[in-house]
């Protein structure tokens, strides 16, 4: 069996202002890498892509772009239902602008005042796919937190989103080449497969992956 792989990477921009956001430093490495070994081995495999310079050089990865994350909301409800497996990558922002507040038409102009911006929550879409999950789809976060807490915080989001797998991503890791990540389960399982290049730790999660199809498959 070849699951279909659905992959969410890169971070979300949040607009001010015609020209300024509100965004993350997230390179999209991480799910550009994963979507690229899910392709090389032959599995279907939609990326959705935020707005980095990075792309998949597996040609056979569908790429579908947002910008915000009402964009990936969007793109999500089209797309989650028909993957086998959902890995959501992305760096969504927590929070934007009161969109009562953002000037989309213009730009703020500078003052010798301050200028405060009012924030509101975005919508928690890790949560949203976890409640209309379909049957038999395994669902996959991350959580970026300092190598201290990655832990705990990977176990809280856990129970907390409603997911399958979380994969714990060090913070002192960010925009690095390499990683050494932990992955905890529902079963209370925890994996470390030590550091490795990004590309190297793609390959490894596929395993896990295919791993789990061979499983769903006699089981």
């Amino acid at each position: 069996m070849r699951p279909s792989v659905l992959i969410t990477a890169g971070p979300t921009h949040e607009p001010i202002d015609a020209v300024r956001y509100i965004g993350n430093r997230s390179s999209g490495r991480l799910g550009v890498a994963l979507a690229n070994e899910a392709g090389r081995r032959g599995w279907p495999a939609t990326l959705l892509l935020g707005p980095v310079q990075v792309g998949p050089s597996e040609s056979a990865v569908r790429v579908r772009r947002f910008v915000t994350c009402e964009d990936l909301r969007g793109l999500l409800g089209e797309e989650a239902p028909r993957a086998d497996v959902v890995i959501m990558a992305a760096a969504v922002a927590d929070y934007r602008p009161q969109r009562d507040t953002v000037l989309a038409g213009g730009k703020f102009r500078r003052t010798q005042g301050p200028l405060a911006l009012q924030l509101e929550p975005t919508p928690d879409l890790i949560a949203e796919v976890a409640a209309k999950r379909t049957s038999g789809q395994l669902l996959v976060a991350f959580a970026l937190e300092p190598a201290a807490e990655v832990v705990s915080s990977a176990r809280e989001k856990l129970v907390r989103k409603g997911v399958d797998l979380v994969i714990g991503n060090p913070l002192e890791t960010m925009n690095s080449e390499r990683i050494e990540a932990v992955v905890v389960g529902r079963d209370g399982g925890e994996v470390r497969p030590g550091a490795m290049s990004k590309v190297e730790f793609a390959g490894w999660v596929m395993d896990q992956m295919a791993a789990w199809v061979n499983a769903k498959g006699s089981g």
